[in-house]
């Protein structure tokens, strides 16, 4: 199951599996382009591994930097249901 995290200005989607049992987590980031269709890159945490399409060298430095940002709190979230569910405990 991938849970909702952020939804940026340009439409991209950010969004998280729950932790899995060798406790690592899948980030996802997805954005619409009017050329390709869509472009994506698939994080692992916490090795930070990264499958990457579409998307250029600047816009994914935004996205790694944005995922660290972010790791301790996905990570957190993935046990607990997600963003929402952890909103309303």
């Amino acid at each position: 199951m991938m849970y909702p995290y952020l939804t940026l200005n340009d439409d991209t989607e950010i969004t998280h599996s729950e932790m899995k049992p060798d406790g690592r987590v899948k980030v996802y980031i997805e954005t619409p382009d009017l050329k390709d269709g869509f472009h994506d890159a698939t994080c692992w945490l916490p090795d930070y591994s990264w499958e990457v399409h579409g998307y250029s060298e600047s816009e994914m430095a935004y996205f790694r930097q944005l995922i660290r940002d972010n790791a301790h709190l996905i990570m957190e979230f993935s046990q607990e249901g997600g963003i929402l569910s952890a909103a309303n405990s």
